[in-house]
């Protein structure tokens, strides 16, 4: 305080528009308000109207329960609610909106009317509401007009009409995007934009409301149910559905959109290695928590969340996620058919839970895994606290990111013969870039058409093409396959399945977390770690050392410390990201030149694939039937 700007309180008018910024910055803040007011009311139809962007006007009708007169009276007043009562209410939210701001917060900023129970109040942040008998209506209308016009200092900071009116049509369809059983409508300046019916699925509903311009033939659910305190209903476009960013996975928890990257993480790991690398799926996460585990009181917007532990609903997620494409992408060869093409897949709604294996036995998939159950790779479970209850992930010594995808089987692909001469191909490749052969030179001639009879489907390999693919033939198909993402997809394939020794560090790696969060969840992946090769211990409070690393890793101390305490993800997928970047820089290159016997074996290698596609997404082949091929050339049988 000084003698020139004393201490002094804010009038009640000043006061209450600075807190109403907190709550309203624009119209399509509005908008998300007064639709979790609509939801929570009960009812089954809300349209929406906005005029102007919306800052003129923005009419919401729902046909829930309504107001009384006295609920009238009271609730454009500060922190008026009748969704909670004490502060103990707070860790048990079952409705969108509890904090009583967002009506006082409008009438602060707007001219406010609603109309219920054939009252109507039109709100006064001075006085007295204004209430008037009117004609009985059923459920609420809710009107704001002129927003900011007694207030142009943030009036000056909206967006032109049509920008603002974009806004509020993207809150309109988040919010319908999560509750696909109720009917909603949207008109702009009196044009109906997009109207929804009711009792939709949730995959519906999300390809609607999002106005996909792709088919709903390439969407799929994705329900994961490990404990009765959490589920998630996930739809996902499949691998030609992609995005140059993340910005089309939504997150939802009970009902609402949250930014959270941990989650949209979680999908982002799930879809790794099934996506062309550098893209991204579009996916909308719908996860029901019990309240008691999850805290929404952190943003004035509620656009965040707090997890009591946030670590085991990524892990189901991302492994769902993953189970879900690995079982995609083995249907796509067994059909023969590019992955462009829809998968007809057992169900629409796909739970995860047993997977025919090649000889026609039942083995158990993620979820099984996930609640404990030993198997192949597999031993002694490591639990993961969530409020009260416990996941289980596998150990880490055999299995990994892609030793899931071999786990439908009773046998792992086995890796390259002792008579296949590639790892002496890929010595020489690690030690020198120059290698045997170097880019540009010309192929080597190939007069020869190698056959091995398999299961009484002969496997013709046909020779090499343009400096990178090996062309065979089997099953009326011809096969062009790229040699670097095939050898690549082998080497990360023997690299997760635990093979190569560890070094010791002269001086050891220092991994230094910041606070109590980030200790815990470092001695929660200590142990996996130091299976597959880290040797880390603690040495104080926030402070461990790793003393040995695989024999394979090639980064450095600042790239795993990131690793382990930016990206927070989880060992099985921290592993993977190493093995991806091991087997990419060992693997041939393009432009290498292959003796004609390891082209071929690889070729047939790369057929017998359980995923053919390289750890960063890349399909290792392209099928090419004999029906296909006569099409192309315009010919009849």
């Amino acid at each position: 305080m000084s003698v020139a700007n004393p201490v002094k309180q804010l009038n009640a008018e000043t006061a209450r528009k600075i807190a109403a910024g907190e709550v309203i910055e624009r119209p399509a803040s509005i908008v998300r308000e007064l639709m979790d007011n609509a939801i929570d009311s009960g009812a089954d139809t809300i349209t929406v109207e906005i005029t102007g962007g919306g800052i003129e006007k923005i009419r919401i009708v729902d046909n829930g329960s309504g107001m009384t007169k006295e609920d009238l009276a009271a609730c454009a007043r500060p922190h008026a609610t009748s969704k909670i009562e004490h502060e103990n209410d707070l860790l048990k939210l079952t409705t969108l909106g509890f904090r009583g701001e967002a009506l006082a917060s409008i009438a602060a900023v707007a001219r406010l009317s609603i109309a219920s129970g054939g009252w109507k109040m039109r709100a006064s942040i001075t006085e007295d509401h204004l209430i008037d008998r009117v004609a009985e209506t059923k459920g609420t209308i809710v009107m704001s007009e002129g927003l900011f016009e007694n207030f142009p200092a943030r009036r000056v900071f909206l967006k032109r009409p049509q920008s603002e009116g974009i806004m509020c049509k993207a809150i309109f369809m988040e919010k319908a995007m999560a509750h696909p059983d109720l009917a909603f409508k949207f008109t702009n300046d009196g044009e109906t934009k997009l109207e929804l019916r009711g009792k939709s699925s949730q995959k519906n509903r999300f390809i609607q409301a999002l106005q996909l311009k792709e088919s709903g033939k390439l969407f799929y659910e994705i329900d994961i149910k490990d404990n009765a305190d959490y589920s998630a209903k996930i739809v996902i476009g499949e691998p030609s559905v992609y995005r140059a960013n993340k910005k089309d996975i939504y997150i939802f928890v009970n009902g609402r959109r949250i930014q959270e990257y941990s989650l949209v993480q979680a999908v982002e790991y799930g879809g790794q290695g099934f996506f062309p690398n550098g893209t991204y799926p579009v996916a909308g996460v719908f996860l029901k928590v019990d309240p008691k585990l999850v805290d929404f009181n952190i943003h004035p917007a509620k656009k965040e969340a707090r997890f009591t532990d946030i670590f085991a609903i990524h892990h189901s997620i991302s492994s769902g996620v993953r189970q879900f494409f690995h079982n995609y992408t083995v249907k796509a060869v067994e059909e023969k058919i590019n992955y462009s093409t829809p998968i007809q897949m057992e169900k629409e709604s796909y739970i995860p839970g047993f997977l025919p294996a090649a000889d026609g036995t039942k083995t158990k998939t993620i979820e099984a895994y996930s609640q404990g159950h030993s198997s192949q790779g597999f031993s002694s479970p490591r639990p993961s606290s969530f409020g009260g209850w416990t996941s289980k992930e596998p150990e880490i010594s055999k299995f990994s990111h892609t030793a899931l995808h071999h786990s439908y089987q009773e046998q792992v692909t086995p890796g390259f013969t002792q008579s296949l001469a590639m790892e002496a191909l890929v010595d020489e490749a690690e030690k020198s870039e120059s290698g045997r052969q170097k880019e540009g030179q010309n192929l080597l001639p190939v007069d020869s058409i190698f056959e091995c009879s398999k299961a009484n489907s002969p496997f013709k390999f046909l020779g090499s093409a343009l400096g990178t693919f090996l062309v065979c033939e089997k099953d009326d198909t011809l096969y062009i396959i790229d040699k670097h993402a095939a050898h690549e997809r082998i080497l990360y394939d023997k690299i997760m399945e635990g093979d190569g020794g560890t070094v010791n560090l002269l001086f050891p790696y220092e991994i230094r977390t910041e606070n109590t969060a980030q200790t815990d969840y470092v001695r929660s992946i200590e142990e996996d770690l130091t299976k597959f090769g880290f040797a880390i211990t603690q040495v104080d409070d926030y402070l461990f050392h790793i003393t040995t690393t695989p024999d394979r890793w090639k980064g450095n101390n600042e790239e795993l410390s990131k690793m382990i305490l930016e990206d927070r993800i989880s060992p099985q997928e921290l592993i993977a990201k190493i093995a991806a970047s091991t087997a990419c820089k060992a693997a041939v290159k393009d432009g290498w030149i292959l003796e004609d016997v390891d082209a071929a074996e690889l070729a047939q290698k790369a057929l017998e694939l359980p995923d053919p596609h390289c750890p960063h997404g890349r399909p290792v082949f392209y099928m090419l039937t004999r029906e296909k091929l006569f099409h192309l050339v315009r010919r009849t049988e």
